[in-house]
């Protein structure tokens, strides 16, 4: 009731602080005022935070809205957090065309088989996800030929691009940093396709790769890659002489261009393939990771004297990527663990940038230049009770169902052994692999754990107490 007649926009500041009868509604916004700040990671230790105009999120919507040939019978499936700038799309895209979106849960987002559950029972006809993401549903038996699959946030994987494919109608690769408003270009994959490729800009943005001293380069060349157009925030909050290093213009076109710090290069049919980072920003699970931002935090406990930072591992291998770091510890002062290490940077650091291991070293490899070489960092080793089989070592001898329960962690994280009190986290164990644990504890053993468990009690006891008491439940 204290709403009514006060038109489409109403500021809730004035709404609580107002007298309902003095409230007027706000003007509606222009296409250069502000549609929402959202921060990045940045590499001294110090988040950025990008301004997004309504302009560039309006041209995104549209240029996507005639990609996709989006229609009022679209049924959108939302699972990305609102702190990660892709929800704009599955959230307000299908607003815009009179489509409808279902909200995944928090505990869903985790759940492959409960995204694939979703899926069919809403029939949704399109569903944006990271690659992590797309593994899960396809691991639950994803199989859903009417689907319109958008695939970002990191790399494609060819194996994975295919085998997605082979699932769902239609399969787009998209692309493209926070500064230039969601993605920038897109490709739609193929049926058995040979290359994985970022594809073309979308409508209203162009592409340019640069030398070092900003030049574009011939195509086959590769370089760092610029993006211009319309999606271009207005710049960093409070950061101009950020901004200017960034976002700059083409003294020939005279076209406002960010300088995303991609390397690139542009194939002969027009198509862009991403090579990687020119510094040491990493995409980890779909999170955009500074390292030196984590690095910088490392460095704040009182225990540390030197780190570094780098994600190790491969997304195929068994326990997955990591972020691992580095510490050279201060003489004399006691070492935490990595719980207690996780602990300390959770004050100031977001899930996506809690390390997955650590591994003290006595110094830091250097390159000649003096500068930290993060190439010769080692593999982390994963501390491990030791090389007997999963459970050995034991007081009591472990029944069937916790002998089980630690042969799958040991599957799923790659470890010869591990212990009936070991904390998993502090073994590599992160969300997706909490998933996998939970899909083949099901499948094996035939109980459904709730993912809060895991979370809750990160042991082997504790999780095969949980399976015997759902076990129990379902004789009931």
């Amino acid at each position: 009731d204290r709403v009514a007649g006060h038109g489409r926009t109403l500021l809730l500041d004035d709404l609580f602080t107002t007298p309902a009868a003095e409230v007027s509604p706000a003007a509606a916004p222009s296409p250069a005022d502000l549609a929402y700040l959202i921060y990045t990671s940045g590499s001294t230790g110090r988040p950025k935070g990008v301004e997004v105009p309504h302009g560039a999120l309006a041209h995104l919507l549209l240029a996507f809205r005639d990609l996709l040939d989006s229609a009022p019978g679209d049924v959108w499936l939302a699972v990305t957090s609102l702190s990660f700038d892709i929800s704009a799309l599955e959230l307000l895209l299908p607003l815009i065309t009179g489509g409808r979106v279902v909200v995944a849960g928090e505990e869903q987002t985790r759940d492959g088989r409960a995204l694939t559950g979703l899926a069919g029972k809403h029939g949704v006809t399109h569903l944006q996800a990271t690659p992590s993401s797309w593994r899960l549903m396809l691991d639950a038996g994803l199989t859903a030929p009417g689907l319109t699959a958008l695939s970002g946030g990191e790399a494609l994987p060819l194996p994975l691009a295919r085998a997605l494919r082979e699932r769902v109608g239609r399969l787009w690769n998209v692309y493209g940093p926070t500064e230039t408003t969601i993605w920038s270009t897109a490709a739609e994959v193929p049926a058995g396709p040979t290359a994985v490729t970022v594809g073309k800009p979308i409508a209203g943005t162009a592409v340019l790769v640069l030398d070092p001293g900003g030049h574009p380069v011939p195509h086959g060349v590769t370089g760092e890659l610029a993006i211009g157009g319309a999606g271009l925030a207005r710049g960093y909050r409070g950061r101009p002489e950020l901004t200017a290093a960034r976002f700059v213009t083409d003294p020939v076109a005279g076209l406002r261009l960010y300088r995303t710090g991609d390397l690139a290069r542009i194939r002969p049919d027009g198509s862009l393939l991403c090579l990687g980072r020119i510094d040491d920003q990493v995409k980890l699970r779909g999170h955009r990771i500074e390292l030196g931002e984590v690095e910088t935090r490392v460095q704040e406990h009182p225990s540390v004297a030197a780190a570094a930072a780098a994600v190790r591992g491969s997304a195929d291998d068994p326990g997955g990527q990591v972020l691992a770091v580095y510490p050279v510890w201060r003489p004399g002062v006691p070492v935490p663990t990595l719980s207690e290490l996780r602990a300390f940077l959770a004050l100031t650091l977001p899930d996506a940038m809690l390390p997955g291991a650590v591994h003290a070293l006595p110094s830091l490899p250097l390159t000649p230049n003096g500068k930290t070489d993060r190439r010769a960092l080692p593999e982390p080793v994963r501390e491990t009770p030791g090389d007997e089989a999963p459970g050995a070592g034991a007081d009591e001898p472990w029944d069937e169902i916790t002998t089980e329960v630690a042969a799958v962690w040991c599957e799923v994280l790659g470890l010869p052994s591990i212990g009936l009190d070991d904390d998993v986290f502090d073994l590599g164990a992160h969300s997706l692999t909490i998933t996998r644990v939970a899909a083949r504890i099901r499948d094996r053993i035939g109980a459904e754990v709730p993912l809060h468990v895991f979370y809750e009690e990160p042991t082997v006891a504790a999780i095969a107490d949980a399976v015997t008491v759902e076990l129990l439940a379902g004789e009931q």
